[in-house]
């Protein structure tokens, strides 16, 4: 573990993704063959503090744990690539975000399975270590934990600190909790539809400036493919996804999220930023896995001469 400052706290989820990588999923009549199969460490938060430790940036999780064999698992996979897990919390009995990643071999794109049963219960402001997380230059929330967040929110933003706040993909309406959430951040991060789905708007520009409106200085709308559309209040822009070979998109999101906070840090406007947080989310993409693909600085940095010199 390295003893360096943490200089990125994320507190939300953690999970365990167990992927498939097949053309076809099994049935209850027949089996199928597989293309690809791992256990990785997964979940918003937990996978971008990896990406932004493998970049170079100290990361520390808040977060809960299981008490059996999964959520040592859970827990490793986060300190095996040196993230500080001395303020995660384990919950006596079984871990259970966990989820089951089917990948198609041909696309890319992924499908969820998660378990049948109360998650475990969430942070309570009174675990939190409030010198832990505002003594971190940025935190990192995912909506996970609302109350604890909300509190930690609140914490670093009394301390002059930004908080950044990852606005998942969604096709239905946004928690009361989420937008107290879009309310308390500096950054905003969402994924496809939820832009729209806060505002009303259907033009990923209005929702953008919109969105400002509601506090954010900066919003990112993420659209896979597509790339990503960034609305500040001095500019706008579309960012356009890398061509890669794609193997696995699972965590893509997340990772380009990990590759925003380290920018953040290193005193980047924001174009330069979001086109090297979509370089860093491209390179994972050619690996099964949400967090195997994660490339270091220098790679990416590459990756990004390689393409410029065409």
């Amino acid at each position: 573990m390295s003893t360096a400052p943490v200089r990125v706290v994320g507190l939300g989820m953690a999970c365990l993704d167990i992927l498939v990588r097949a053309h076809e999923l099994p049935t209850w009549q027949h089996g199928a063959r597989l293309e690809g199969l791992a256990i990785e460490g997964g979940g918003p938060v937990a996978t971008a503090l990896v990406a932004a430790q493998r970049l170079g940036a100290q990361a520390g999780f808040v977060g809960t744990y299981g008490s059996d064999r999964l959520g040592q698992i859970k827990l490793q996979t986060l300190t095996e690539n040196g993230v500080d897990v001395s303020h995660a919390v384990q919950r006596p009995g079984p871990e259970n975000q966990a989820i089951l990643v089917a990948v198609h071999a041909g696309t890319g794109e992924r499908y969820f399975s998660g378990f049948n049963c109360p998650a475990c219960p969430p942070l309570g402001v009174e675990e939190l270590d409030r010198e832990y997380i505002t003594a971190a230059d940025v935190l990192h929330l995912d909506g996970m934990h609302a109350e604890a967040a909300l509190q930690a929110a609140a914490w670093m933003r009394a301390a002059g600190k930004p908080v950044m706040l990852d606005g998942c993909s969604t096709r239905g309406p946004v928690s009361d909790r989420m937008q107290e959430l879009v309310r308390m951040a500096d950054i905003l991060i969402c994924g496809s539809g939820f832009g729209p789905a806060l505002t009303g708007q259907a033009d990923l520009w209005a929702a953008g400036e919109a969105i400002l409106a509601w506090g954010p200085r900066v919003v990112v709308q993420t659209e896979g493919a597509d790339g990503s559309y960034t609305v500040t209040p001095a500019e706008r822009f579309h960012t356009p996804a890398f061509p890669v070979e794609v193997v696995d998109t699972t965590g893509a999101g997340d990772v380009f999220h990990g590759a925003y906070l380290f920018g953040l840090l290193q005193g980047w406007d924001v174009r330069r930023i979001v086109r090297f947080s979509t370089a860093v989310a491209a390179i994972k993409c050619t690996r099964l896995g949400g967090r195997p693909g994660i490339p270091t600085y220098e790679e990416t940095c590459r990756f990004l001469a390689e393409r410029e010199a065409v």
